[in-house]
């Protein structure tokens, strides 16, 4: 592909407002096949392919099938956050009813991220080979199968091994639908992408919601000993007078059960033409592009005829990117050759220094960025629950601030889609505030203790938090081409949820062993200072980005 340099303060990405040269205002009244090759100069076949099915793309515009298709990713990223939250506002009850004491509650979180960390691992690589629409819908299935049976749990165990299933599941979401969602897309709405993360702050206030109709009227009395480890006929906490967390992870799983009905019965989702050209199914790939524009309205010119008509530039700089069989049609070669096939695409994330550098610097970012956001979420409902004993207010009191503290989240989101193509700024310093401001929330968090500044840091805290992960996670598909982009998201995601994983064990490790309501709040400051300071890591790796390493479209 043609490479450019961007401008010095966007960074590694896709210029903003861009379009294709000459399709500013591409109808099919105006459009012609073949390309004048002039215009692909440098490109590999598989990339001018690509190129054709961009334009293809841009020509029919955003139509139907791809705001329905830019949904159902959203709800992608809304079940994400759905269940990542639903785990933090059941933590006290689930504690007390289960005696489990305030240094063991961080197992939840790390449960979750191990099975978010091996689904995203498992997902992304699995995207890049059995394709798109499988992985697509199979992710939801599995997270509603498990969370469903969550609500059933009779022992801390078992809620555990079914935390980490539900996270298996819920890993691949954000990797697959940011990889879907970006191949749809016309070039000129790349906006739309940091956007889909307006979904996780209306699956935190949906989850809070719900926490808030069940847990604070069905829930145990403070202070009731478990009836797993009190003496019988003493009053205590059990599965009678606590149901509210069961009917708050009932309720969840029906709204992931609902997800995968709409994407599985309700929409008829087409293979990526990226995903088959790589794999040497030009012709399929050209009846998904008739069929997608057959739904938005229109009649695609595209045919079989305009990929065989192309020659490949074997002088490209590029001619050596990993194709499974070249981009065209598909060939039956051994198992051995198509292994190291695979093997080679993995080798292009470090097949020169520019590259190597982008993504260590990308596993690093979301590496630090899951470290403070998993504990801002797993420990945040706990650190309100102590403050707000301090302060006399009632578990209704706290649970309705949740509502106030999330809701701000959305605004966050359109901040981030500003700053995405804002002259000057770009994906790369818009990422770089907000990591930096959500880092120092988590920090000057620790240091108040009034109702008022408790809200109102935290409300910082998440605003920063979303419109950070919502450039990150757009800005990050953009930067890796279609033949490795689910397996590279999938590994920085990876990176992310492995941090995930050790966050919560190493901030419960500086609590004391207490029950949760006898845990003063000023203990969990060292948790969140932490907690900033990792995720200052973040910052420091988005100013290192290297400044030169895409074309202006996706491949």
């Amino acid at each position: 592909m043609a490479t450019k340099k961007p401008s010095e303060t966007d960074g590694p990405g896709v210029e903003s407002g861009e379009t294709l040269r000459g399709y500013e205002d591409a109808s099919h009244e105006n459009q012609s096949f073949p390309v004048d090759e002039s215009e692909m100069a440098g490109m590999t076949l598989f990339e001018k392919k690509c190129h054709l099915i961009n334009k293809e793309i841009d020509a029919m515009g955003m139509g139907k099938y791809q705001w329905c298709l830019w949904c159902l990713c959203g709800f992608g990223y809304l079940l994400d956050l759905l269940w990542a939250q639903a785990f933090g506002l059941i933590l006290t009850p689930i504690q007390q009813e289960l005696g489990v004491a305030a240094n063991q509650g961080g197992n939840i979180s790390t449960s979750f991220s191990a099975g978010l960390t091996a689904g995203a691992a498992f997902w992304g690589i699995l995207v890049d080979i059995i394709g798109r629409r499988w992985a697509f819908n199979l992710t939801c299935l599995f997270s509603s199968a498990f969370g469903l049976g969550l609500a059933g749990a009779m022992d801390y165990t078992t809620f555990l091994v079914l935390t980490a299933f539900v996270g298996f599941g819920v890993g691949g979401n954000i990797p697959i639908d940011t990889t879907i969602a970006l191949e749809f897309l016309p070039q000129n709405r790349r906006r739309l992408l940091p956007l889909l993360s307006i979904f996780q702050p209306i699956g935190v206030v949906c989850t809070t919601a719900i926490a808030y109709a069940f847990i604070p009227s069905r829930s145990c009395d403070k202070g009731l000993p478990s009836c797993k480890t009190s003496s019988p006929g003493e009053a205590c906490c059990g599965v009678s007078n606590n149901i509210g967390w069961r009917y708050t992870l009932i309720t969840v799983g029906c709204i992931t059960t609902a997800v995968f009905l709409l994407r599985f019965v309700a929409f008829k989702f087409h293979e990526s033409p990226k995903f088959l050209i790589h794999r040497g199914k030009d012709e399929a790939a050209i009846t998904v592009i008739q069929k997608v524009s057959k739904f938005n309205g229109y009649e695609s010119k595209l045919t079989i005829a305009h990929f065989e008509a192309l020659s490949n530039d074997t002088a490209s700089e590029h001619s050596d990117t990993p194709i499974v069989d070249g981009g065209n049609k598909k060939s039956n070669s051994g198992w051995k050759k198509s292994l190291n096939k695979e093997l080679d695409r993995y080798k292009y994330l470090f097949s020169n220094f520019t590259l190597a550098r982008l993504t260590i610097l990308v596993w690093i970012t979301y590496a630090c960025d899951f470290w403070g956001f998993t504990i801002s979420g797993t420990f945040t409902p706990q650190i309100l629950l102590a403050k707000g004993a301090a302060n006399g207010l009632t578990i209704y009191d706290t649970y309705r601030s949740y509502i106030y503290i999330y809701l701000p989240g959305i605004v966050g989101v359109l901040l981030g889609v500003l700053g995405y193509d804002l002259p000057r700024v770009g994906r790369q310093w818009t990422m770089v505030a907000s990591s930096a401001l959500m880092a120092a929330s988590l920090m000057i968090f620790a240091t108040v203790n009034s109702q008022e500044s408790n809200i109102g840091v935290s409300i910082m805290e998440y605003f920063f938090q979303s419109t950070f992960n919502s450039v990150l996670y757009g800005w990050t598909p953009e930067v890796f081409p279609s033949f490795i982009r689910g397996t590279a998201c999938g590994f920085a995601s990876f990176f992310g949820r492995l941090f995930s994983i050790i966050a919560p064990i190493a901030a419960q490790s500086l609590l004391p062993p207490l029950p949760p309501d006898q845990i003063p709040w000023e203990s969990y400051a060292k948790l969140l200072y932490m907690g900033g300071g990792v995720a200052f890591g973040a910052t420091a790796a988005l100013i290192l980005l290297p400044r030169k390493i895409m074309a202006k479209e996706s491949m």
